[in-house]
């Protein structure tokens, strides 16, 4: 099986992008794995600090791993807005094969002693351990808001090439546009998130590192081919899923007042979510026509 900076490096090289889910149980995580299985495209789990609290970071590690192992799938595990180093190495010993270390909310410079500081200690523990880094105001939350926050900062070209100069890390994860979590009126399908797409190009072409875009749930679908073809590696789905998930276990409920088998209730939740997944990864991985 092939190492996650291999796979990086295909993607970037393809054009396409790698579809990163998050999940806090198993029936998402099976719908996660079943519909990346469906394409034969790989594909990234992950997990927050809350997330892995109630799912456990051990547990985790070990399911996917079993995942991995039975249908020789490319499916990786990533310890989601980590802030702190020792989540990070936690997550790193128990098999995590990447994370994002989110020092975000520091001043810059602090955010790149800490972030550079991570770095170092993950590496050592796993040479291959892939670690992303964030700079710039992508709000909080993947959760459905009432309103967008009043400003989002946008990183600039000269933040993001001096933080990938003196960090070293392997993906950057910058803010162009992007927001983490829904709005009402998305989810009502009369709004959608807009992307900063010439920043993209300008990040991209400054640091040549692996970029990831947070906050993808939402997006209008033009926007994020196009930020994939202008140099985003990973894509973010969360809120998607959840409302999805959220959707379909109210309708499950509604149907049977009397139904109390778990499998049964969940295995609409579980067809929602492969559904959504199964989109989003034939977005992500529709390749570009390249003229002659």
């Amino acid at each position: 099986m092939q190492k996650l900076p291999n796979v990086l490096q295909e993607a970037d090289q393809a054009r396409t992008a790698i579809g990163h889910f998050n999940i806090s149980e198993s029936v998402s995580l099976t719908a996660v794995a079943a519909a990346a299985r469906e394409l034969n495209v790989p594909v990234i789990v992950g997990l927050s600090e809350g997330e892995r609290k109630f799912f456990g970071t051990q547990q985790a590690a070990a399911v996917v791993r079993s995942i991995r192992d039975e249908y020789e799938q490319p499916i990786y595990l990533n310890a989601d807005h980590t802030h702190s180093l020792e989540g990070a190495l936690e997550a790193a010993r128990a098999g995590f094969d990447a994370v994002v270390f989110d020092r975000s909310s520091l001043p810059f410079e602090e955010n790149i002693r800490e972030t550079r500081r991570a770095v170092e200690a993950l590496k050592s523990v796993n040479p291959n351990f892939v670690v992303e880094g964030e700079i710039g105001d992508i709000g909080t939350g993947s959760q459905i808001h009432d309103k967008a926050p009043d400003h989002l900062v946008l990183t600039t070209v000269q933040e993001a090439k001096q933080f990938v100069d003196e960090t070293g890390v392997d993906v950057l994860s910058p803010a162009v546009g992007n927001m983490h979590g829904m709005l009402k009126s998305m989810i009502r399908g009369t709004a959608e998130k807009r992307l900063n797409l010439a920043r993209i190009k300008e990040l991209k072409q400054a640091v040549g590192i692996f970029m990831t875009l947070h906050g993808g749930s939402g997006t209008n679908d033009a926007d994020l081919r196009e930020a994939i073809l202008s140099g985003m590696t990973v894509i973010h789905i969360n809120t998607e899923l959840r409302v999805a998930w959220r959707k379909a276990l109210d309708a499950s409920l509604a149907k049977d007042e009397t139904e109390v088998v778990p499998y049964k209730l969940l295995a609409e939740p579980l067809k929602a979510v492969q559904t959504v997944v199964r989109q989003r990864l034939e977005l992500f991985n529709s390749r570009p026509v390249i003229q002659a």
